[in-house]
């Protein structure tokens, strides 16, 4: 019995996982922004299974360089980046839709002013895909 190729498998695997498999993200580019390489990873094959353009940055310099220097529809952005504060990314965003990650942190008024939605960690693919897609769609 021949052995089906990997990559047709794991595609069809992660795509099942997606909220309906769509590819909803065609021209628009997110930038995850968190130091937690899984987290990462998890996000950009998901997204990009969705046809969106994923960039990483694991520290807020990172992100603050890649702001810079691309086009950038979307940020997913985690409240504590390593040592850093994630809201210093806040000041290189311009016209870029925000959303924020956060696991033990309350996004008190004044922040959550500042941003166009929040994650709350554990979060569900589901809940990635509607709010990338949401933000993307403007």
């Amino acid at each position: 019995m021949a052995a089906r190729p990997l990559h047709r498998h794991r595609k069809r695997c992660l795509g099942a996982t997606v909220a309906g498999g769509h590819m909803g993200g065609a021209g628009h580019t997110v930038l995850v922004v968190d130091d937690d390489d899984s987290l990462r990873l998890l996000c950009r094959v998901n997204l990009e299974l969705e046809g969106y353009r994923v960039l990483e940055a694991p520290t807020v310099e990172t992100a603050q360089e890649l702001l810079r220097g691309e086009s950038v529809d979307v940020v997913l952005l985690d409240v504590h980046v390593g040592s850093g504060d994630g809201f210093k990314v806040l000041g290189e965003i311009s016209d870029e839709r925000v959303a924020l990650f956060t696991g033990s942190f309350e996004v008190d008024e004044q922040r959550s002013a500042q941003v166009d939605a929040v994650l709350r960690k554990p979060f569900t693919l589901t809940d990635l895909s509607e709010t990338v897609g949401r933000l993307a769609a403007g």
